[in-house]
């Protein structure tokens, strides 16, 4: 039933506090391919979409631009 017209409000949306090292460590193990269950689980409530989205291009972008270094030393070595 409704109160003098008033209607419920939703829910408030979780904070999220997941720190900038937090963020570097959960996409660095994802590039392992290793990780707790435990420890994701955390991370999901905790790191924010858009950081790992960012933290992992620039991971991306630093991983592809090291292999592009070895091959150049690799081959005028």
């Amino acid at each position: 039933m409704k109160q003098d017209g008033a209607t419920p409000s939703p829910p408030a949306a979780p904070v999220r506090k997941g720190s900038l090292l937090r963020t570097v460590r959960a996409v660095a193990w994802s590039f392992l391919g290793v990780r707790k269950g435990a420890e994701y689980r955390q991370d999901l409530e905790k790191i924010q979409p858009l950081h790992i989205i960012v933290i992992g291009l620039v991971a991306a972008f630093l991983f592809v631009a090291l292999l592009m270094v070895a091959v150049n030393w690799v081959v005028h070595a």
